[in-house]
C-alpha cells in the first residue's frame, strides 16, 4: 500500500472514530439537550393554549430548555394525539390534552392510536366547570328564559363548539339530551375562535372551560346562564348551577394532563414530572388559575400513577356515555 493510500485509511479511520465518539457524548448528553415542543389540540388563545403557555414558561425555567408551543388543530384534538402518539420517545414532542382525549377514543372509530397504551402519563393538571354562554344580543336574560328558547326556536339557535369529541361540543350534546332539544352546532378548531365569534355576534351559544370563560363575563363581552359545577363559583356568586335550573345531568367538567409517547425513558419522565410540579406549585400560575375559576389537582394526586388511573378510568365512563347519545364521530 502507498503512502498516500496508508494516510488515506488513517485519517477515514480518525474520523469515523471521532464520530462515533461524538454520537456517544451526543447520547450521554444529559436530557434535555434541545427545546422541547409541547403539542397543544386546538387553536391558539383557547383555555388549553393558555394553560399550555403559562406551565411552558416554568417549565423551560427549570428545564433548562425552551418549550415551544406547538398548535395541532382538528378532529376534536384527535390530530394532535396522533401526531404525538408516532413521534420518537425521547422526551421531545409532549402534549396537553383534556376531557377530550379519553372521549376521543369512543367517539373515533378510525384512530390510528390506541388512547389506553399509546402515551406516557406525566401528571394532571387542573379540573373545572363549563359554563354556559351567549352574544350579548342573544334575547334570553336567564337560564330560564334560554331553556326555553333552545325548546321553542333550536332550529334557528347556533352552538359553537371546537371539534366533535371535544368537551364543549359534549357539553352542548349533554345539555340538548338534558332538555330534548337539537340545536345547531358550529364547529371550530378551538374555541378560542369559537368565543371570538360569540363575542362578535356571528354564532348564538357556546358552552366552555371557566378559563375561557370567565375573562369574557368579566369584561361584560357575553352573557352567562349557568356553570356545571356542584356549587356557583366565588368569583360570579350570581350565575346558577346547572342543578339548580334544572338540568343536572349537564355535569360535565374538565381536566388537563400533560403525555409524552409511549416508551420515553422512566429518567426523561421524572424530569419532566418534577418540572411540571414545580409550575403547578409556582404562585403565579397558581394565582393565574385561580383566576380563572378552574382549581389544580391536589399534589397527593398528581403523580404519574395517578393520571395513568384517571385516564383509565375516564375512557371506562365516557364510553358510556358516548354509547347511551349514540354519538360518532369521523377523523377525515
Amino acid at each position: 500500500m502507498s503512502n498516500i493510500n496508508r494516510r488515506a485509511t488513517f485519517v477515514l479511520a480518525t474520523g469515523a472514530l471521532a464520530s462515533s465518539l461524538f454520537a456517544v457524548q451526543a447520547s450521554a448528553q444529559p436530557y434535555p439537550g434541545r427545546p422541547v415542543t409541547l403539542i397543544v389540540p386546538f387553536a391558539a388563545g383557547g383555555p388549553t393554549d393558555v394553560i399550555a403557555r403559562m406551565l411552558g414558561v416554568v417549565m423551560s425555567q427549570k428545564l433548562g430548555q425552551q418549550i415551544i408551543i406547538e398548535n395541532v388543530a382538528g378532529a376534536g384534538g384527535t390530530t394532535a394525539a396522533a401526531r404525538v402518539a408516532r413521534s420518537p420517545a425521547d422526551g421531545y414532542t409532549l402534549l396537553i390534552h383534556h376531557i377530550a382525549l379519553p372521549l376521543g377514543a369512543s367517539l373515533y372509530k378510525s384512530l390510528t392510536y390506541d388512547t389506553a397504551t399509546a402515551f406516557e402519563p406525566i401528571g394532571l393538571i387542573n379540573y373545572g366547570p363549563y359554563v354556559l354562554t351567549s352574544k350579548l344580543d342573544f334575547a334570553p336574560n336567564s337560564a330560564k328564559e334560554a331553556f326555553e328558547a333552545f325548546r321553542k326556536n333550536s332550529d334557528k339557535i347556533t352552538f359553537a363548539h371546537a371539534g366533535v369529541g371535544s368537551g364543549s361540543h359534549m357539553c352542548g350534546l349533554m345539555l340538548m339530551q338534558a332538555l330534548n332539544f337539537k340545536g345547531n352546532f358550529v364547529a371550530y378548531r378551538g374555541t378560542g375562535p369559537a368565543l371570538n365569534d360569540v363575542v362578535a355576534g356571528q354564532v348564538d351559544v357556546l358552552c366552555d372551560q371557566t378559563t375561557n370563560t370567565f375573562p369574557q363575563i368579566e369584561a361584560k363581552k357575553v352573557k352567562n346562564f349557568a356553570i356545571t359545577s356542584p356549587q356557583r363559583s366565588p368569583k360570579f356568586p350570581d350565575m346558577p348551577t346547572m342543578a339548580e335550573v334544572g338540568a343536572p345531568s349537564v355535569d360535565i367538567n374538565v381536566w388537563h394532563a400533560l403525555y409524552a409517547p409511549k416508551g420515553v425513558p422512566s429518567d426523561i419522565l421524572g424530569r419532566l414530572h418534577a418540572s411540571l410540579q414545580d409550575a403547578l406549585n409556582d404562585k403565579t400560575v397558581q394565582e393565574r388559575f385561580d383566576q380563572l375559576g378552574t382549581l389544580l389537582f391536589p399534589s397527593a394526586e398528581r403523580s404519574r400513577e395517578a393520571h395513568g388511573k384517571k385516564l383509565a378510568s375516564e375512557l371506562e365512563r365516557l364510553r358510556g356515555i358516548v354509547q347511551s347519545a349514540g354519538v360518532e364521530a369521523s377523523a377525515n
